[in-house]
């Protein structure tokens, strides 16, 4: 009867040891971890100028698409200002080409007096040649060379007023810019007025309302995009001397109850996750305890039409069976 019972002791016994093992080697092929969370892509929204918002056509976790109206500030402001600009571009403009029409006429008066300067130059090389020779009388030589410094200054003046609108046309020209920058500008601002979705998801945390005033670059809500879906999940280090990227993966989801979705390791943290906390920990005391380190692994999900969220508790199981012993 002992016997029996020892026997059976031994072999329930063995069973437990058996079975430990089976677990044991489970989880060294299929490390697991609770300590997981799905995470997406967080667009936040904020208007690029600063004004009163007009309108709000959304609501609070409601599924949009790229390029969809998110809320309008109001214009009236923006739109006086690109009428002005435009005012002040036209102004600029009518200036340079009023300036290009008196530099026409410059240009064709100092080549009014240039032929004028010349013909007064060569006569008076001809009188200083005669009254050398004794052919013209001195009062006539000095008539000669006053209407020769006449022409001489005629001439300059010409060309320095030609110079002048020429230095005028080029801070015209230079107007004409800076007033066509300043129109582009004030249309951008105008355009801004209009807040657009840059990408499909839903919009999370808007308390945003109509007569709100919003700041320029201000985060007003967010978007949760829906194209790219992963979960985080935390391993402890003894667990990933097996982990490689793109090993598959299974995911539950605590918040998806009997759905199981897939994907693959993406990348392995270098760091624990302490290692980046703004208090990270201390270990340089005497009372020391080691304490196992977790470890951030991204796990890139396979595309699924299941109901997602961000942050939601999820278990990750990973498929090291491939993985070589030493490898």
């Amino acid at each position: 009867m002992k016997s029996m019972k020892a026997a059976a002791v031994a072999a329930m016994l063995a069973a437990i040891a058996v079975g430990l093992f089976l677990y044991w080697r489970y989880e060294e092929r299929y490390p697991s971890t609770k300590d997981a969370y799905v995470g997406a892509n967080v667009i936040y929204v904020a208007a690029q100028v600063t004004g009163q918002v007009a309108a709000v056509p959304i609501s609070d976790n409601q599924p949009i698409k790229a390029g969809d109206l998110l809320f309008t500030i109001d214009d009236t402001q923006f739109k006086a200002a690109v009428d002005q600009s435009k005012a002040n571009l036209d102004s600029a403009i009518q200036q340079a080409q009023s300036f290009s029409t008196q530099i026409t006429a410059a240009e064709a008066m100092v080549g009014s007096t240039q032929s004028a300067y010349d013909t007064a130059k060569k006569n008076l090389e001809r009188a200083r040649a005669l009254f050398s020779d004794g052919d013209l009388a001195q009062a006539s030589l000095d008539q000669v060379s006053s209407e020769f410094a006449e022409a001489s200054a005629r001439l300059t003046t010409a060309q320095s007023s030609l110079l002048a609108l020429q230095s005028g046309v080029a801070a015209k020209q230079d107007e004409v810019l800076s007033a066509q920058a300043q129109l582009e500008i004030d249309k951008a601002n105008l355009d801004w007025t209009k807040v657009y979705a840059t990408a499909d998801g839903w919009i999370a945390n808007l308390t945003l309302r109509p007569g709100s005033a919003v700041s320029a670059n201000a985060p007003q809500f967010s978007i949760v995009e829906s194209s790219d879906w992963w979960v985080d999940a935390n391993f402890k280090e003894t667990s990933l001397p097996r982990i490689r990227p793109g090993q598959p993966v299974r995911i539950q989801i605590d918040m998806l109850p009997g759905v199981t979705l897939t994907g693959k390791v993406a990348s392995i943290g270098r760091g624990s996750g302490d290692t980046f906390s703004l208090l990270p920990s201390e270990n340089a005391s005497g009372n020391w305890v080691k304490v196992t380190r977790r470890f951030p692994v991204r796990v890139a999900l396979d595309p699924t039409d299941a109901p997602l969220r961000v942050g939601g508790s999820s278990k990750v199981t990973v498929d090291t069976s491939e993985v070589q012993a030493g490898q």
